[in-house]
Formats: C-alpha cells, sequence, structure tokens
C-alpha cells in the first residue's frame, strides 16, 4: 500500500481581509479625491470661497466616501439651475462629475484594493 502526501495548508483571512479592508479604505480616499478636484473645474466662483471648501473623507467604519462643500449657501448654489455663472461653472457641479467619473471611480478603488493583495 503507497503512502499518500501529505499537505498543509496555512488560512490567513483575517489578514487578507484587513489588507482588502485597507485597500478598500485606500481606494475610497482617492475616489473622493479624484470627484473633489473634477468638481473643483466646475464649482461657481466668485470669490473662491465655495470652492476652497471643499473636502474629501471617509468613513473607515462603514467604509463610505463623501465629498462636501462646507458654505452656508452650498446646497443653494448646487442645486439652482437658474442662476447664471462664468463659462465652465454651473450648478450641480458634484452631481455632474459623480455621475461622469462613477467608472474611474470604481477602478481607482479597484486598483488599491488589488495592490493591497499583492
Amino acid at each position: 500500500m503507497s503512502r499518500r502526501p501529505r499537505s498543509r495548508i496555512r488560512w490567513n483571512g483575517d489578514q487578507v481581509l484587513g489588507r482588502a479592508r485597507a485597500g478598500v479604505v485606500r481606494g475610497l480616499l482617492l475616489g473622493a479625491e479624484h470627484l473633489l478636484a473634477e468638481s473643483r473645474n466646475e464649482v461657481p466662483i466668485a470669490e473662491g470661497t465655495l470652492e476652497r471648501s471643499g473636502t474629501a473623507s471617509v468613513d473607515e467604519q462603514d467604509l463610505v466616501a463623501g465629498v462636501t462643500y462646507d458654505t452656508p449657501y452650498a446646497a443653494r448654489v448646487h442645486e439652482d439651475l437658474t442662476a447664471r455663472h462664468s463659462p465652465g461653472r454651473k450648478a450641480k457641479f458634484l452631481e455632474g462629475p459623480l455621475q461622469r467619473e462613477s467608472g474611474t471611480i470604481t477602478e481607482i478603488i479597484a486598483a488599491q484594493v488589488r495592490r493591497a493583495l499583492r
């Protein structure tokens, strides 16, 4: 009777999941920063206060990224489709870039996960 070869497998699941999660967090931040940069190309500029108030952030617990413009009038400027702005500047300065760049943002996140798992 021949003897069967033995194999040993070591499962590092927690380590793999931790690295994947770190990649997601990094990807979310880079994706949010990409969206912020794209939206800054369209945000209406009077004095530049609205543009400078833009920030990108990530909630690492819930794995949610956000881009915010923090002025009292940011939402009004974003939603007012009747307002006139300088050429290239417009309402929906965050929504438009998000719709256009969603594929790129997804790829940014995926690339960071792949990189973390190397």
